[in-house]
């Protein structure tokens, strides 16, 4: 919930990154991406990509990035949650 202003819509699938950092302008979502070792905005990735491409791109679970970044809304997210997003999908294959 948004104290200053109507409820925002969810994080989604398709949320992008841009949106994700404009969504929390104290720096939380910059501090989260770093915390789970994708800092998209560095690395070359598109920031307009959606968060679960970048997910994908990086190696994660796509799910277990969702439900961080929806968990950042709340305040600063379990450790659970933010070792679940970190951690590297096993390859295919």
């Amino acid at each position: 919930m948004n104290p200053d202003g109507p409820p925002r819509s969810p994080v989604r699938g398709s949320t992008t990154i841009t949106e994700l950092i404009r969504r929390h302008p104290d720096g939380s979502a910059m501090r989260l991406l770093s915390a789970i070792g994708v800092g998209c905005v560095y690395c070359g990735g598109a920031p307009r990509e959606p968060i679960t491409l970048a997910a994908r791109r990086h190696g994660r679970d796509p799910g277990a990035f969702l439900r961080v970044c929806q968990a950042l809304d709340d305040g600063w997210p379990p450790d659970e949650l933010i070792a679940a997003a970190k951690a590297k999908k096993p390859k295919e294959g």
